[in-house]
């Protein structure tokens, strides 16, 4: 089941974040996962599989102030929020990491995550490279795995397959893969997605090493 705790920043409770100072990471007895590498190249499929297959991997719900799109629900896809609400929540210390893009802006939930940690529960985290170099100042005892796909042309027929962004936005994905792809060697260890079993496979065995 999906954690829904959080605040928005304002003191109104949403089911819950805590404010910083609710708990240490110090308590943690497990290593967080962090999964990253370029748009495109399958980090929400493998993420899904893992999630099917092992059920008790737990998988941070991000804030955004992307509008909701069809079919998503606020607590499920992502947790919703203006613009205001997530400069609160950044002041607040209540982020673990951040970053944008399109315009839009990701976060994590700091306290959930850690509160999952301090239960030995096997938590994973689906962000980009800007949010994976966050955690690593934040967490260093955390394990980034980057996902890389077969080739860079098999990247671009798959963000070119999705069919559903403008071609603008796909160059800017492309341009901020090759930013991601150069990045490889900051990461702890390295999963070719060639077959979305094999990774979660692979992936769970890091994960409960």
């Amino acid at each position: 089941m999906t954690d829904r705790s959080w605040s928005d920043g304002d003191g109104t409770d949403r089911g819950g974040f805590v404010p910083p100072g609710g708990g240490s990471h110090e308590r943690a007895t497990r290593r967080l996962t962090v999964l990253s590498g370029p748009s495109g190249v399958g980090k929400s499929t493998v993420v899904a599989e893992l999630r099917r297959a092992h059920p008790e991997v737990w998988l941070s719900v991000s804030v955004t102030t992307r509008k909701p799109r069809p079919g998503e629900t606020h607590g499920v896809e992502y947790f919703f929020v203006d613009d205001e609400g997530f400069d609160r929540l950044i002041a607040s210390g209540e982020l673990l990491e951040w970053a944008e893009f399109a315009g839009n802006r990701y976060g994590t939930p700091r306290q959930a995550v850690i509160d999952k940690l301090a239960q030995n529960v096997p938590t994973v985290l689906e962000i980009d490279l800007q949010g994976a170099r966050q955690v690593r100042e934040s967490m260093p005892e955390a394990l980034l795995v980057f996902l890389a796909p077969p080739s860079w042309e098999e990247l671009e027929k798959r963000l070119r397959g999705r069919g559903t962004e403008p071609e603008d936005v796909i160059a800017r994905r492309l341009e901020a893969g090759r930013v991601e792809m150069a990045a490889e060697k900051e990461f702890d260890t390295t999963l070719v997605n060639t077959n979305v079993q094999d990774v979660c496979h692979r992936l769970i065995a890091l994960m409960t090493a």
